[in-house]
């Protein structure tokens, strides 16, 4: 099958429970327990379910003030992307990385936008088409299903997404299994610091970055290194970071 007929075929897929080549991928097992982290308020997510706000949130997640919109050629230099890699870029919502990403990785490399709104990721479909680039595959996600085969990405990139997660453990667990050995996870989010940040900022972000360190670690991630400063990040924190052999499945 062609790269491009691959494309299309996903694109008719988007609105199904999973990817059809995907289905390798199985649930992981989300009871919870002491240590495993709260995750976000499934309402947190549900604003973005009607398919009649696709404008709205396009405008919203791609406008001029947004940091990582206004340091998108920055942040993208500084990713470890090399032409020929297979990248997931997990929660891609209106594909505001996604496109780049592919540029970025070429016509031998993939790139997987991965979301659990279907109208996100068919939007991202014809905006990969319109664009010309065949190397862009959409995945459609369940809040504990990433529905990535495993061993099938070098590096995974989370953008304004972990505080969205619902269930932070599992999506990790996810992460960690579809790297491939030697992978890298990016992961991006508000900062949220009590007494410093906005209310607004202090209601959606569950966690500060300390925190979101902890669940990491016990997630089985290590820091590689905090690139924050480097890209001179004020809104936000970029944190590079490679799974731990020790705890692979």
């Amino acid at each position: 099958m062609s790269r491009r007929l691959a494309v299309l075929l996903a694109a008719s897929l988007a609105c199904a429970p999973a990817h059809a080549a995907t289905r390798l991928d199985t649930r992981l097992d989300t009871r919870p327990d002491a240590n495993t982290p709260a995750g976000a308020r499934p309402e947190l997510n549900d604003a973005y379910r009607s398919p009649t706000k696709l404008r709205k949130w396009r405008r919203s997640f791609e406008r001029e003030g947004r940091e990582v919109r206004d340091r998108k050629p920055a942040i993208l230099a500084d990713l470890p992307l090399k032409p020929g890699m297979a990248v997931a870029d997990v929660g891609s919502g209106t594909g505001l990385y996604t496109l780049d990403l592919a540029r970025a990785v070429g016509p031998d490399g993939l790139v997987y936008a991965v979301d659990i709104i279907p109208h996100f990721l068919r939007h991202v479909g014809k905006r990969a088409a319109r664009a010309g680039l065949t190397n862009v595959s959409l995945v459609q996600a369940g809040a504990d299903a990433l529905n990535l085969a495993p061993g099938s990405v070098d590096l995974v990139f989370l953008c304004d997404v972990y505080h969205h997660l619902e269930r932070p453990a599992a999506t990790l667990a996810a992460i960690r299994a579809a790297l491939r050995p030697g992978g890298a996870l990016i992961l991006i989010d508000l900062a949220r610091e009590p007494g410093a940040s906005p209310k607004w900022i202090l209601d959606h972000v569950r966690a500060d970055r300390s925190q979101v360190l902890a669940e990491l670690a016990a997630a089985g991630f290590t820091l590689v290194a905090d690139r924050t400063d480097a890209l001179g990040l004020r809104d936000n924190y970029l944190l590079h970071l490679r799974p731990d052999d020790a705890h692979r499945p």
